[in-house]
């Protein structure tokens, strides 16, 4: 029984450490991948959809129908950070841009 612990602690003494091979250059290429793919399908289409909103809020013009908050009303005057909108006849709301869901 001794024998065998003997032998076993000689192997353990003269065994090289075993060292990760290719574990860094791994783990760098897996972390340029998931920004890879977040990029691909979470920051790119959102950025664009920001974009194609402050398209529409930047065509908007006197006349134009618009949803704001669930109200419909008709532009009555362009403000840069906000609109008078007629909701009703003789009845005029300020509102954020901002707050405009669509444009018709």
């Amino acid at each position: 029984m001794n024998e065998t612990v003997e032998i076993a602690n000689q192997v353990t003494q003269n065994a090289p450490l075993a060292e990760p091979q290719g574990s860094m250059w791994g783990m760098i290429i897996y972390c340029i991948i998931i920004m890879a793919i977040l990029y691909l399908f979470m920051i790119r289409p959102g950025k664009k959809r920001m974009a194609e909103y402050q398209k529409m809020l930047d065509s908007i013009k006197v006349g134009n129908r618009v949803l704001a908050a669930g109200i419909y009303g008709t532009v009555k005057k362009v403000n840069e950070k906000s609109l008078d909108v007629e909701i009703a006849k003789g009845v005029v709301v300020e509102i954020n841009k901002n707050a405009v869901a669509s444009v018709e």
